[in-house]
């Protein structure tokens, strides 16, 4: 049964680099990868975005990293290392065209997260604490196509992502911006004049929140 199961999963495996050219990254590598940016995977409200996340192989490592940074400063106090796990969260984003890759990358990141919560603080984390931390993530790592810039399903409508702008630590501000404007060259009417008089672009959002608490994110879907 064992080599049955391995020939079906090489199987698998190779439609799936024939299909998508999905391959896998061995973690020395991906360390060796984030080496390069150390500096930013320290920082923990640094946004990363892995356009083919895959399961997770970067992602995790980034979490990691940024964790290791929340438990370092702030692991004393239990209200300071919450607001600052979840800074960390919102700042990873990732979109993979295989909804089971997606799946997986979340739960392994919510299984890292919650490791590190327990690891840091000696106590698991709390439902609501658990539910607002997930419903990030579903939000930020997404079943589209990094190509077509759309979302992976019957709809096939634009990735929308979510910028969460932390306000005094308590509070989050959510801007839903759709990804292509993220990305693509704006035309000269999009540019507006910064405080240092040159001109930049700022994308548009297509939908504003209010100023929510963290634990109370979940409830604007």
């Amino acid at each position: 049964m064992e080599n049955t199961n391995k020939t079906i999963s090489q199987i698998v495996s190779k439609q799936r680099v024939t299909n998508h050219g999905e391959v896998f990254t061995s973690p020395k590598e991906v360390n060796a990868m984030l080496d390069l940016v150390k500096q930013e995977t320290q920082r923990i409200d640094s946004r990363f975005l892995e356009p083919a996340c895959g399961k997770g192989a970067f992602l995790t490592k980034i979490l990691k990293r940024k964790l290791k940074i929340v438990k370092d400063r702030y692991s004393k106090s239990q209200i300071e290392y919450e607001r600052y796990a979840f800074l960390a969260v919102t700042s990873i984003y990732g979109i993979d065209i295989l909804q089971d890759n997606v799946t997986d990358c979340i739960n392994s990141l919510m299984t890292i997260f919650q490791q590190e919560y327990k690891d840091s603080l000696k106590k698991d984390c709390s439902k609501e604490y658990f539910d607002s931390v997930k419903f990030i993530l579903t939000k930020n790592i997404i079943c589209g196509d990094a190509l077509t810039l759309k979302r992976v399903d019957e709809l096939n409508i634009p990735i929308v992502f979510c910028e969460w702008s932390s306000i005094n630590g308590k509070l989050y501000k959510r801007k839903d911006f759709i990804f292509e404007q993220l990305i693509e060259s704006s035309l000269a009417s999009d540019f507006e004049k910064s405080d240092l008089g040159k001109e930049v672009w700022f994308p548009k959002p297509i939908k504003e929140y209010p100023p929510t608490h963290y634990l109370k994110l979940k409830d604007f879907k």
